[in-house]
């Protein structure tokens, strides 16, 4: 049954839709055993990824999502990354396997941040503007889909 579920979610189109609107707060714990919270970036723009070590587009999506963070970091963006996997040590094993992922990874291992952002598929991002409010919540991915998050994120550290 869990693999077809996984099949029906990956086999969804990519979706985006402009929101408006509070993000919902959260803490949650990160690697390094630190934890994180979204007000600890208040009057950046943020964006949050959703992912899992078994989801294909996830783990496609991750290099460039790196990209995206060292090039607009110094421009006031943040990229958080949350493992919604039941076990951390799966993420942890994965992301000391692969290339480098410098933008924090926190750890959604009751998924109680996911059901706050309405999270039903993997890969999942929402964008947050500075004020903390949530301008854009992305489906799935699908090479391209990059475009939508960079239009974005272009456009609100110029905010």
């Amino acid at each position: 049954m869990r693999t077809f579920l996984i099949a029906l979610l990956l086999a969804m189109p990519a979706a985006a839709s402009n929101s408006t609107g509070p993000a919902p707060q959260f803490q949650l714990p990160a690697r390094g055993g630190k934890q994180i919270t979204l007000g600890q970036f208040k009057g950046q723009v943020v964006m949050i990824n959703f992912w899992a070590t078994w989801c294909g587009p996830c783990r496609q999506e991750m290099p460039l999502l790196e990209g995206i963070y060292k090039k607009y970091k110094p421009m006031g963006f943040t990229m958080i990354g949350v493992n919604v996997e039941p076990d951390s040590k799966a993420a942890e094993e994965w992301l000391a396997k692969q290339s480098p992922v410098s933008f924090p990874v926190a750890f959604d291992t009751d998924s109680k941040v996911s059901k706050l952002y309405k999270v039903n598929g993997m890969p999942n991002s929402v964008i947050i503007d500075r004020k903390g409010n949530v301008r854009l919540l992305h489906r799935g991915y699908k090479p391209g889909d990059e475009n939508a998050y960079l239009d974005q994120i272009r456009a609100l550290v110029r905010e």
